[in-house]
């Protein structure tokens, strides 16, 4: 029993031998593993001053650093300075702090004393940090410098000293510059930083309206009319002279020097849906020597255009005219101090509707003449009374859109012409009834080519047997043609029934065209030109009239609301009948004012 005792004690014995090693080992163990510890408090917002503050405090202790660090041996201060377990932040984009010397002046950066670690024995260790790749580069190679200078030095003696000491001086130094290069990127990369990045160019701010390039007009002496109301008014007033060598454009004209005075305005609607457009003229010629002419002509006319429900239109027209017979007119009454006045009121309504690729449209239309007392050249006094007539039609136009631009379309009208005496002062009944068929073409290409034209067959039956029906070929036209800009050729042409009451005759039907030219040669210099033909062809006979005309003119405007205008004119008839022939030229000068 008593042998087994002394290898008890033994046994104890080296547990606590073992147990003492065990307590060495680990307190060894953690007085040699420094305890870094990433710091998990936030530190809330740095101000760039303090961090500026910061970089300049290191910048200044590693200047007398690198000094002391040439004395020492290069091996042993490439050794100090990289350390042999660098630090490597946890968590991915964390920034670590700048090295801290040991017994420097407290920063704000610096990490916190560990206090609370039993390994670090009441010392403060400061956290490494990754270096950044300025510095990496300027430490690997210090450190190869280094190296070759610890076997130079080796070799050496120790009075002497070597270059690889004087490039491990300049490699501390470059270090220390990446060090200040790294600063100035922290600072650059800071809150306040973002309010001073380029903005995206999509998000800049545009130039003032006053800087911009204004536009310039594309007509800019256009009058620029008058507000009134809701509408646009735009008046023209032409004063000029005119020396012509037939007055009154007759067989028996004479030469005279006229005083004309012409008046035109135009006002249009500025109504956000529907439009409306009111223009008128009137023109006033008066004889300064030469054959006696004193007469007024003028006309006014207005249109409304009403959008409807369900793809409907709405078109009315009004118009007042009064004129004068003109002396070449086949009715002209010879041996009168002047000539009957013609007065004309018409009117229409339209409706216009779309379904699809149809167009359909259906016009009403009245047209009312009256004629004045013609005064004899011996006092007396000629009613005509028996030429007052009213004319009704109709319309009904069909057409099929085969594109945007071009639309043909049929069209039929059917109308009566009624007259207030049902017998005229030779006892013929004159009232007459009105067909007409006809096909055309509507085109539309903005401001290149708009209008249209149609041809047909035109037939007014008049009531008394004994007179035959004024019947022909019916031509209508309305274009406008545009080869480039600031010119614009005009294409018109008409197709007129002429009644009268001359015994035994019916009318006749007269077909007009005009061939018009507008260029605008310069911005104040504007020229136009006009050619006309006219052909009478009169019922129940041969006789036939021919008229051509041509003129050219130009207007200068001097300012935007005043300008001189010249015309040039030539006219002649040409007739089958005798007594009809003539020629008529004439000069216009005068001063034009628009507001």
């Amino acid at each position: 029993m008593f042998g087994g005792e002394p290898d008890t004690k033994k046994g104890r014995k080296c547990i606590a031998v073992a147990a003492l090693l065990l307590t060495a080992s680990i307190v060894a163990l953690l007085r040699t593993v420094p305890a870094f510890s990433q710091e998990t408090e936030l530190r809330g917002e740095v101000s760039e001053s303090a961090i500026l503050a910061d970089q300049q405090r290191k910048a200044r202790q590693l200047r007398p650093q690198g000094s002391l660090d040439q004395a020492v041996p290069a091996t042993q201060t490439a050794e100090d300075q990289t350390p042999a377990n660098p630090y490597e932040p946890a968590s991915p984009g964390a920034v670590p702090d700048d090295d801290q010397a040991g017994g420097a002046a407290g920063s704000i950066f610096d990490q916190p004393q560990a206090t609370d670690d039993p390994g670090a024995d009441g010392q403060t260790m400061a956290a490494p940090r990754r270096p950044s790749t300025a510095r990496r580069s300027a430490g690997a190679k210090a450190k190869s410098d280094a190296k070759a200078a610890g076997k130079q030095n080796a070799k050496k003696k120790p009075g002497q000293t070597t270059d690889s000491t004087a490039k491990a001086a300049t490699g501390d130094q470059a270090e220390t510059a990446a060090t200040e290069d790294d600063g100035a990127n922290r600072r650059a990369v800071t809150i306040d930083s973002v309010d001073r990045q380029k903005l995206d160019p999509g998000a800049e701010r545009t130039g003032s309206i006053e800087g911009q390039k204004v536009k310039p007009e594309d007509d800019p002496f256009a009058a620029p009319g008058i507000k009134l109301g809701t509408f646009v008014f735009r008046p023209t007033l032409e004063q000029g002279l005119t020396a012509t060598s037939n007055a009154d454009a007759s067989a028996g004209g004479r030469s005279a020097v006229l005083s004309e005075t012409a008046l035109r305005f135009s006002a249009t609607s500025d109504w956000r849906e529907n439009s409306a457009v009111i223009d008128g003229y009137g023109l006033f010629r008066n004889t300064l020597t030469g054959q006696k002419i004193n007469d007024a002509q003028g006309r006014i006319e207005g249109q409304l255009n009403v959008d409807l429900d369900n793809e409907l239109r709405a078109i009315a027209k009004l118009g007042y005219e009064a004129v004068p017979e003109s002396a070449s007119s086949p009715d002209a009454i010879a041996g009168v101090t002047s000539q009957p006045l013609r007065q004309t009121v018409d009117g229409s309504l339209g409706i216009e509707k779309d379904v699809g690729k149809m167009r359909y449209a259906l016009t009403g239309a009245v047209t009312h003449d009256t004629y004045g007392d013609a005064k004899l050249s011996d006092g007396t006094v000629l009613s005509l009374k028996d030429r007052d007539s009213t004319l009704y039609s109709a319309t009904l136009r069909t057409g099929y859109q085969v594109s945007p631009a071009m639309t043909p379309f049929l069209e039929v009208e059917a109308g009566r012409r009624i007259y207030d005496l049902r017998l005229d002062s030779n006892d013929f009944e004159r009232s007459s009834t009105r067909l007409g068929a006809r096909a055309g073409l509507e085109l539309d290409m903005r401001e290149k080519l708009s209008g249209e034209f149609s041809v047909g067959w035109l037939r007014e039956g008049i009531d008394d047997d004994r007179l035959p029906a004024i019947a022909g070929p019916y031509v209508n036209a309305d274009l406008k043609w545009s080869p480039e800009r600031g010119t614009i050729i005009g294409l018109t042409g008409r197709t007129t029934v002429e009644t009268t009451t001359t015994a035994n005759e019916s009318g006749d039907l007269l077909y007009s065209g005009r061939l018009t030219g507008e260029r605008q040669v310069r911005a104040n210099l504007t020229a136009d030109t006009a050619l006309g033909i006219d052909w009478r062809d009169y019922t129940g006979s041969d006789g036939h009239d021919l008229i051509l005309s041509a003129e050219a003119g130009l207007t200068w405007w001097l300012n935007r609301y005043a300008g001189l205008t010249t015309k040039v004119r030539t006219e002649k008839l040409t007739s089958n009948l005798p007594g009809r022939d003539y020629v008529a030229n004439s000069v216009y000068l005068g001063l034009k004012v628009q507001r």
